[in-house]
C-alpha cells in the first residue's frame, strides 16, 4: 500500500514536496514515478509529477494529502531520468527542467471535440435562398459552422438550421487531428554507393536495439539528410520514434517539406514561434506515441516520448543548440545522455564536426561515418581570401574590388551571388561626430545597433529600441550622430549602387518576417528570383540555392576577437558553411573571404582546403592548455544592482570554494558586457581535469552559498559563449 509520495512540481524549488495518499483514492493504488498528480502547493492547487513512491508511513510529521491522480499515462523511467539528470549536470532546480518538459500540460487531456458539417445529399424540396446560397458557395467541406456561414455570407444559424432539416450532417472531429503516419518504405532519392554505406552503417546500429551514438561527417552538400533518413526510416520500421533536432526555425520549415517528399507526410513541429494549439497538439501525439516523426529546435529534446529510438542532432556544432537562460543547457550534449537512457540512437550531423564530436569519434567512442565528397560531378568550391591590406575597399565601402568583380562575372553568367555577413542592422555603432559619445542602451553596457530600415536604433542583447535621434543625447549637437561600420543594410545599400539591375534581398532575423514568409523566401531564391542574397547566419545552415555560385564574405575576422577559446573553431565552422553554400548543383562554386589576417590558422587553412591542419594545430593549444575536449569548464556569472554588491558577492562566493585537485578558479572579473538590463555582471571561469566531477563540484559550492536577495548567480556547465 502506498502511503505517501514525493511530488516534484514545474516551479523553481530545489526539491520535490512530500505528500499523503488519501485511502480510496482513485488511481492511488497505481502510482508510481512518473503519475501526474494534483496537490496543494501554498494557497494554490498545482499539477506535478510523482518521483518516488513510500510504503511505509510518515509517523514523524503531518502531510497534505495529494488531491487527484491524473487519469493518463504517467512519464516513462526514461523520461524521469532524463529530468534529473539533466538538473543534476547543469546544476538546475529539477522543477525548471520538468517546467521545460510540461510546455504544453493541457495536452494530458483528449483533444477538444468540435462539430463539422458536411452536405448529407438530401436537399429539401423548399429551401430558403439563404440557405441555397451556403450549397452553392464554395466552401471547403466538412467545415465549422462559422466557416461555412463565412464563406456564403449567411449566419451561423443559417448553417446549423440546415442540419436539423437534413440538407447538412453534423460531424464529430476533434480539434487537434492525429499526424500522417510517416512511410519509411517510399523510395527516397538515388543514393552514391557512399551514401549507401553510410545509410546502411546507420540503418543497423538503429535496428540493434541498444545505445549506440555516431558522427556523421560529411563536406557540404554530400547528402548527410538524406543518409539520416534512412536511419529514421529504419526507426520508423521498428515502431520507435526518430527526433530531429535542427539549429534554427528556418531549418525545421525546409525540413518538413523534405520529410513529406522522402516519407509521404510532413513530420511533427516543434519550435519557439509555434502557436498554443500546434504546440498542444504535438505534444500530445509524441507524449501518446502517435507521432513517429519529430523535427525541431533545441527543446523538441525535452517532449514526452514513449518508444523513442533514433535522435539526430543536425548541424551538431552549431552554438544555437546551446540554452543560455533559464535551465542553461547543451542540447547536443544532453541528446547522448538521453538516448542512452532511452537505449536509443544517437546520430550528430555535421560538415564541420565540433572538436568534442570528433574526439570523441576518433577515441572509439562515437562511430565515425564519413561522407567526403559531394554526389556527382558536382565538386567543393574553390576558396580564396581577399588581404585587405592589398585590396582596400573605396572610403566609406566595405567591398573590395575583387569582390565586386565576382559578383560582376556571377551575375554576367546568369547566376546568383551571396554576400555574408554576420551583422543585422545597418551600422552596429552610432557615435556622436562632435563629443565622441557612444550610443548606448540604457541600464546596459552594449551600443546601439542603426536599423535603417525601421529608423530605430535596437540593442540586441535586452531588446531596446527607440527612434533614432536627430541630436546627440549627449552633447545635443543636431545630425552630428554618424553609424559606424557595416550591418547587413549597409551592404544591401552599396550592392544596389554597385548592380542597380540585380534583384537584391536581406535575409536576416530582424527581416525574416513569420515562417510561410521565410519558407516563401527561400523559395524564391531556390529558383532564381533573387540576383543577390545580402544574409547573417540565417542563409548559411541546410539551404540549397542550385543557381547560387558565388559568395562573398565581408568580414572574415568578424568571429576572431573577444577572447573566446573557441573562436577559431567557430570561424572556421562558420565560413565552411558559408562557403559550401556554393555550387551545389551542376556548376562550379567559388567563394572568397575578405579578411585583414590572412595568415590567422583557420583562415589558411581554409583557403588550402586543408581541415585537418586546422584541426590538428587548434587541439595541439587546447592540449597543452587542457581545455575541452581534454579538460572540462565551467563559468559563473554574479550580477548585483551596484558594483559594490556584485563585488562583494563575489568574494563571499569565491570563499566557499571547496577545496579539490585538479581545479583552477579564474577570477573574478568584469563580464565583457559589464552591465546588463541595470545590473552589473562579473564572471568567474572554473578549470577542472577531466577526471573531475565538475558538475558535482559546482553543486557543492552552490549549496554552501546563499544567494542574497539582491543578488542572481547563474553557473554555466560548459559554457559556448563568454559575454
Amino acid at each position: 500500500m502506498i502511503h505517501s509520495v514525493s511530488v516534484l512540481f514545474p516551479v523553481g524549488v530545489p526539491r520535490p514536496f512530500d505528500y499523503g495518499v488519501p485511502h480510496g483514492l482513485p488511481g492511488g493504488e497505481q502510482l508510481r514515478a512518473g503519475s501526474f498528480v494534483y496537490a496543494p502547493l501554498g494557497q494554490q492547487m498545482k499539477l506535478g509529477v510523482v518521483v518516488a513512491t513510500h510504503d511505509a508511513p510518515d509517523t514523524e510529521r503531518k502531510l497534505k494529502d495529494i488531491a487527484q491522480v491524473k487519469n493518463c499515462a504517467p512519464l516513462t523511467t526514461a523520461m524521469m531520468e532524463f529530468i534529473a539528470f539533466t538538473a543534476r549536470y547543469n546544476c538546475a532546480p529539477p522543477g525548471m527542467v520538468l517546467r521545460m518538459v510540461l510546455r504544453s500540460y493541457k495536452a494530458l487531456d483528449p483533444s477538444p471535440m468540435v462539430t463539422r458539417y458536411a452536405p448529407s445529399g438530401s436537399v429539401p424540396v423548399r429551401l430558403s435562398s439563404a440557405r441555397q446560397k451556403v450549397l452553392d458557395a464554395d466552401i471547403d467541406w466538412p467545415a465549422r459552422a462559422a466557416e461555412a456561414a463565412n464563406a456564403a455570407g449567411v449566419s451561423s444559424g443559417v448553417v446549423s438550421g440546415m442540419a436539423k432539416v437534413g440538407a447538412l450532417h453534423a460531424i464529430e472531429e476533434p480539434l487537434d487531428p492525429q499526424f500522417e503516419t510517416p512511410n519509411p518504405d517510399l523510395s527516397g532519392l538515388s543514393l552514391t554507393p557512399g551514401q549507401a554505406a553510410a545509410a546502411a552503417q546507420l540503418e543497423r546500429l538503429v535496428a540493434g536495439g541498444r545505445f549506440e551514438a555516431a558522427l556523421l561527417d560529411g563536406v557540404t552538400g554530400s547528402g548527410k539528410t538524406e543518409v539520416y533518413f534512412e536511419a529514421a526510416a529504419q526507426a520508423l520500421r521498428d515502431g520507435n520514434q526518430a527526433l530531429i533536432l535542427v539549429p534554427e526555425i528556418a531549418l525545421t520549415q525546409a525540413g518538413l517539406a523534405r520529410f513529406k517528399q522522402r516519407f509521404g507526410a510532413e513530420p511533427a513541429a516543434w519550435h519557439s514561434q509555434m502557436g498554443d494549439a500546434a504546440r498542444r497538439r504535438t505534444w500530445r501525439e509524441v507524449y501518446t506515441g502517435r507521432a513517429g516523426l519529430v523535427v525541431g529546435a533545441r527543446s523538441a529534446l525535452y517532449l514526452p516520448f514513449k518508444r523513442l529510438g533514433l535522435i539526430v542532432v543536425d548541424e551538431e556544432h552549431d552554438t544555437s543548440y546551446k540554452q543560455e537562460e533559464g535551465v542553461i543547457y547543451n542540447a547536443r550534449d544532453m541528446a547522448v545522455v538521453r538516448a542512452k537512457l532511452e537505449r536509443a540512437t544517437v546520430v550528430l550531423a555535421s560538415a564541420t564536426p565540433s572538436l568534442e564530436a570528433l574526439t570523441n569519434a576518433r577515441s572509439g567512442r562515437f562511430h565515425h561515418i564519413i561522407l567526403p565528397e559531394r554526389p556527382g560531378a558536382v565538386t567543393m568550391p574553390d576558396v580564396a581570401l581577399i588581404d585587405l591590406k592589398e585590396h582596400k575597399p573605396e572610403r566609406g565601402k566595405y567591398l573590395s574590388q575583387p569582390l565586386i568583380d565576382a559578383v560582376t562575372e556571377s551575375l554576367s553568367r546568369g547566376e546568383q551571388a551571396m554576400l555574408y555577413l554576420n551583422r543585422r542592422g545597418y551600422a552596429p555603432l552610432i557615435i556622436c561626430r562632435e563629443c565622441g559619445a557612444k550610443l548606448k542602451s540604457p541600464d546596459t553596457d552594449s551600443w546601439l545597433v542603426q536599423h535603417r530600415r525601421t529608423g530605430r536604433a535596437m540593442c540586441h542583447h535586452t531588446g531596446f529600441s527607440m527612434r533614432m535621434p536627430r541630436a546627440c543625447p549627449t552633447c545635443k549637437a543636431e545630425d552630428s550622430l554618424s553609424p559606424v561600420g557595416p550591418g547587413v543594410e549597409r551592404v544591401e545599400e552599396e550592392a544596389r549602387l554597385l548592380f542597380p539591375d540585380a534583384r537584391i534581398e536581406v535575409l536576416s532575423s530582424d527581416t525574416a518576417g513569420g515562417a510561410e514568409h521565410l519558407r516563401a523566401r527561400m523559395a524564391r531564391m531556390a529558383s532564381g528570383e533573387i540576383d543577390i542574397l545580402v544574409g547573417t547566419q540565417m542563409v548559411v545552415k541546410g539551404h540549397n540555392f542550385p543557381k547560387l555560385t558565388f559568395v562573398g564574405v565581408v568580414d572574415g575576422d568578424l568571429g576572431l576577437s573577444g577572447g573566446d577559446l573557441r573562436a577559431g573553431e567557430r570561424t572556421y565552422q562558420t565560413l565552411v558553411q558559408v562557403a559550401g553554400r556554393a555550387g551545389r548543383a551542376d556548376k562550379p562554386g567559388r567563394a572568397l573571404i575578405q579578411t585583414h589576417q590572412p595568415e590567422h590558422e583557420a583562415l589558411a587553412a581554409l583557403a588550402a582546403g586543408d581541415r585537418e591542419r586546422f584541426i590538428s594545430a587548434e587541439l595541439e593549444i587546447r592540449e597543452a592548455l587542457e581545455l575541452p575536449p581534454y579538460g572540462k569548464l565551467a563559468a559563473v556569472i554574479i550580477s548585483g544592482a551596484t558594483p559594490q554588491l556584485a563585488d562583494k558577492a563575489c568574494r563571499d562566493f569565491l570563499a566557499k570554494a571547496p577545496r579539490a585537485d585538479g581545479v583552477d578558479i579564474l577570477g573574478p572579473s568584469e563580464a565583457p558586457i559589464a552591465m546588463l538590463r541595470g545590473r552589473h555582471r562579473r564572471r568567474f571561469l572554473v578549470q577542472g581535469a577531466m577526471s573531475l566531477n565538475l558538475s558535482a563540484y559546482m553543486a557543492a559550492w552552490q549549496s554552501a552559498y546563499r544567494v542574497p536577495s539582491k543578488v542572481k548567480l547563474q553557473i554555466d556547465i560548459d559554457p559556448q559563449g563568454f559575454m
